[in-house]
């Protein structure tokens, strides 16, 4: 089986979604359980590949390479190291979070899961391909479901968010293809294989426009994955997506796309073009820190919950960039801790995130609003500026406990996951970027602000008595929130099991990255 599962992992989602589409129509119970069923055991083959996955190497493991296209040496090549292992669990896990999540989608059934599975499919494949063209293909696969599903089963300004995302996305992928081609033509021998383009692309030495075509390329890359981080000024079309997109849409949005940008800077422009990752960390660091106050200062000004978790995602990522930018630490120690935390960071946010927006799914299932307060132009004059719920916990505490747990842990409380990785951040960051990294910790206290406000607000003070009707979580939501809210705290208090798979790769990415590049330090 491990000669397979990678493929396995990738295409179970597939067939799936086949297996849906021959289902006759009208059976929406039937589109969950395929759905729950797929996503399961596609989850039940990363955990066994986590557990299987050997963390003395830094080599690439479970590899698969065939021929696919041989005049062009395009291969279907798979495989997993410390950087993609952590987001092929992310991804298994959320897939399978979310089909639960979607259990009350009514609306065209069949058509939601076998996109959803086909957007499983497409993340997957980036986490595990490693030729640059394989690569592509899934990264575009993926763009079509998330179009559909936010078009189609989104809020009232769905199709503008939906377009939003396409165009932004599209433009970025339009830009990854040219530094594609550009490096499968400038690089000899002429390939799309990552591990090749490891050694050929620094050699490339061409002058196009007066500019030098590696900084061309990673400038092309950069955009395009900036903006699926995303990266301040590339970030507009985030919120709208979030707001608008259905709750299990939103967890894999935040959860997992999100994670794809950092992943394809550390898998690709990283290693590729290391001359042009040390010269532009600094740059890096800037944006990382812009990302940190920008996100958490938007975040405090929203009146609506999901608007406010959409911003907070800006400000953790941002977290993450300057953690990346750590690489060039003048200490060994501070680069790997930032490198180490970045990809931490990556996995913890993503849980973290990803607990949040279910839990707005489900304040919002049952009151059908999500303000923290009625905005000034609410249909209901008399609502304008009220609070929208308070005094929750009295009778929904389990549902407060799970937002207590999410809310301290976004705000980097000690012995939960979200302290250590952001730790692990500011420490690298604060070995090559001093100054930045000091700006970038009031990010800290203004996470505090926004997550601390919203849960007073909601849940304590005097009891709303419009809202005295509200259930607390059913035993579906429990279950899908129990496992997330675990490796919350797991990894707050014991993060050795995830650090172990990612610190020998990222070891190794920063020795090939500092080996070529001059070292920076501020």
């Amino acid at each position: 089986m491990g000669a397979y599962v990678l493929t396995i992992l990738v295409f179970l989602p597939v067939l799936g979604a086949a297996v849906i589409l021959l289902v006759p129509k009208g059976r929406g119970t039937w589109y969950r359980w395929i759905g729950a069923a797929f996503t399961g055991l596609q989850l039940l083959f990363a955990v066994w590949l986590y557990a299987a996955f050997d963390t003395s190497t830094s080599a690439f493991q479970f590899t698969q390479l065939a021929v696919w296209i041989e005049q062009f040496d395009i291969n279907y090549h798979m495989g997993v190291d410390g950087l993609s292992m952590p987001m092929v669990f992310l991804t298994a896990l959320l897939s399978f979070v979310s089909v639960i999540a979607s259990w009350n989608i009514t609306k065209a059934p069949r058509g939601y899961f076998s996109l959803f599975l086909l957007l499983d499919a497409g993340m997957m494949g980036v986490f595990v391909s490693l030729d640059f063209f394989l690569f592509y293909v899934f990264w575009e696969v993926m763009l079509l479901p998330m179009y559909f599903l936010i078009g189609i089963w989104g809020g009232p300004q769905r199709q503008y968010a939906a377009i939003k995302f396409f165009l932004y996305t599209l433009f970025g992928s339009v830009l990854m293809l040219l530094a594609m081609l550009a490096l499968y033509f400038y690089s000899e021998p002429h390939t799309f294989s990552l591990i090749t383009l490891i050694t050929e692309a620094p050699k490339i030495s061409v002058i196009l426009w007066g500019f030098d075509m590696k900084w061309l390329i990673w400038f092309a890359l950069f955009i395009g994955f900036a903006i699926k981080v995303p990266i301040f000024p590339f970030h507009t079309w985030l919120p709208l997506a979030h707001v608008e997109a259905p709750t299990a849409v939103s967890v894999i949005l935040a959860g997992v796309l999100l994670k794809m940008g950092t992943y394809g800077m550390l898998r690709i422009s990283y290693p590729l073009l290391p001359d042009q990752a040390t010269a532009f960390a600094f740059s890096l660091a800037v944006l990382g820190v812009i990302n940190i106050i920008w996100g958490a200062a938007n975040a405090i000004a929203q009146e609506d919950l999901k608007r406010m978790v959409a911003y907070s995602s800006i400000s953790h990522m941002g977290f993450v960039l300057l953690g990346m930018a750590a690489v060039v630490s003048p200490s060994l120690g501070g680069a790997q801790a930032g490198m180490n935390g970045a990809v931490l960071q990556m996995f913890n946010h993503g849980c973290i995130t990803a607990t949040l927006f279910l839990l707005v799914g489900v304040i919002y299932d049952q009151a059908h609003h999500r303000y923290l307060y009625y905005p000034k132009d609410y249909e209901d004059e008399a609502l304008r500026g009220q609070v929208g719920f308070g005094g929750l916990a009295t009778h929904m505490p389990i549902f407060a406990g799970f937002i207590a747990l999410s809310f301290f842990a976004g705000l980097g409380l000690p012995a939960l996951s979200g302290f250590i990785s952001e730790a692990m951040c500011l420490i690298g960051g604060f070995t090559a970027f001093r100054t930045l990294t000091i700006i970038g910790t009031l990010g800290i206290l203004l996470n505090a602000t926004y997550f601390l406000r919203a849960f007073q607000t909601m849940f304590l003070g005097e009891p709303n008595e419009k809202w005295a009707g509200l259930k607390d979580m059913s035993a579906r939501e429990i279950g899908m929130l129990a496992p997330l809210a675990v490796i919350i705290i797991l990894l707050g208090v014991y993060p050795r099991p995830a650090l172990q798979v990612i610190s020998v790769t990222m070891d190794y990415l920063i020795q090939l990255v500092t080996a070529v590049g001059p070292m920076a330090g501020m």
